[in-house]
Order: C-alpha cells, then structure tokens, then sequence
C-alpha cells in the first residue's frame, strides 16, 4: 500500500499546475417542503468578480483539475462557516480529480476541522455526465466518503445513459433529478410517471430524492405530488454570491405561520418571494 506522503505525490504529479483565477462561491438553498425547513445549502462556483460557473469551469485542463477541485472544497467551506451557513452544505467535486481517495479527502478533512464543520454536513455531489466509466474507482470514493461520515450525491440524475447502472452499482445518499425532467412536469404526464417511478426506486434502495431547477408552483407540486419532498430551485432562490437565505426568510414566504410542515404552500405567496 502506498504511503500517505507517496499518495499525495501522486496527486501533485498528476496536477502540477495551479487554478489561474481565484474563484468565490454562490449558496443556493434546498428546502423540505415536508419538515419546513431548509435542509442545505449548494455551494455553486463563481470568479472572483462574479463571473458565471461557465466561464470558470472554461479555464479547467488536466493540469489544474486536482488544484480546482480542492481549492472548490477548500473555498466552500470555509466560506459557508465565515458567513454562517447553518445547515449543510452540498458541494459539487470531480472524481477524475480523485486519484486516490483515503489521500485526496486529508485536505477537506483538515479544513472542517479548522473551521469547525461537522463532517456529516457536507454531501458531495457528482454528476452523472461526469466521464467517469469506472465505478470501482467511483465506489471506492464513496466508501472512502462514508468512512469519515460525510455524503454523497449524484447530480444531474436522468441526463446520461447510465444513471441505472450507477443506481445498480453505487450507494450514494441523495440522487438529484436533471431539470430536464422536472421543468414544466406539472402538464408532462410521461415525466411525471418517470420522475415517480424513480423516486419510488430510490426509496427501496435507501437513497432520499433532490428535484432541482423547480422554478414554478405548479412544478413544485408535481415533484411534492411524486413522493418528493427536497426541492432547489429559482422558486425558492436564485444562487447568492457568499450569502444565503434563512430559514425564517424562505419560510415566511413558503410555509406561513397559520401552516403547518407538509402543508400546500399558497401559490401567491410562493409566486412573491421570486420576485
């Protein structure tokens, strides 16, 4: 077996060079609409002035991929425990970036340790469109992940080809639906009996369901409707350059005092806090 000092020789080696811009980050909240509670926050990159996902994730090669991707874990971290994120937060990383997983976490776990982060806050997303063809290798992360108590997610479920292989070799904690399926679901029949059928799967399977990129009431309750209770989306908030949304601000809007958790939210009143 090699030696932790070896191990991260390896990662250096295979990522010499360093990311050239700094990058900030955005936090968009993921609410539960049964608990009434906001449930976590994703930490989504951004450049230094605020430049798009895009245009950051544009400078990314070979070279700077591993310096990126800890730097993103790095940055989300610290800057959610700066600004007070209370809930956890959802980080997106790259699994071609991981070349062995007990070595490549040391710097997220020393950083959570710094900053005072509890490990089973931070859930690590990766997404289905990933080139990532070996799953022994992705499963090892996730093992690795788990180890230590900290989650897992696959991102942008329903957009590739292999989500049920994945779902067949993998155990992650949350899937999160692609908003291909989701958007405009209330008047799409055969997405809705898609979208509830998964939901149903990943319920035997153990794995809790995120829809993502709801941006209308009727959306919401389509999802709501499926058995989904965990939903992110422009509804609640649009990404926020290292700020976040409360609870009580989401809440007010969404779940008024007179309802309870697991209530229908008033469609005006959902309508008004996008505005």
């Amino acid at each position: 077996m090699a030696s932790d000092n070896s191990a991260c020789g390896l990662c250096a080696s295979r990522g010499k060079a360093r990311f050239p811009q700094a990058i900030r980050m955005a936090y968009q909240p993921i609410v539960d609409i049964e608990a009434g509670r906001v449930f976590a926050h994703e930490a989504l990159v951004r450049g230094e002035n605020g430049e798009g996902a895009g245009h950051v994730l544009s400078q990314i090669t070979d070279e700077n991929r591993y310096s990126f991707d800890q730097t993103c874990r790095v940055q989300a971290i610290e800057t959610a425990s700066r600004i007070g994120v209370p809930t956890a937060i959802s980080i997106n990383f790259m699994p071609n970036a991981v070349y062995e997983p007990a070595n490549c976490i040391r710097t997220t776990l020393r950083t959570a340790e710094k900053t005072g982060m509890a490990l089973d806050r931070i859930i690590f997303e990766f997404t289905e469109n990933e080139d990532m063809t070996d799953h022994e290798a992705l499963n090892a992360i996730i093992e690795e992940y788990a180890r230590h108590g900290l989650r897992t997610a696959i991102d942008d479920f329903g957009a590739g080809y292999s989500g049920l292989n994945k779902l067949a070799r993998l155990q992650p904690d949350y899937v999160k639906l692609d908003m291909e399926l989701t958007r405009g679901l209330d008047s799409a029949r055969r997405r809705q009996a898609i979208v509830r059928q998964t939901a149903r799967l990943c319920e035997e399977l153990g794995i809790a369901v995120i829809a993502e990129g709801i941006e209308t009431v009727g959306e919401m309750t389509a999802v709501r409707d499926a058995g989904i209770h965990l939903i992110q989306g422009y509804l609640f908030s649009k990404p926020r350059l290292e700020d976040f949304y409360r609870d009580s601000e989401i809440l007010k809007a969404f779940l008024p005092a007179e309802r309870k958790a697991g209530a229908r939210p008033d469609a005006d009143a959902a309508l008004r806090a996008t505005g």
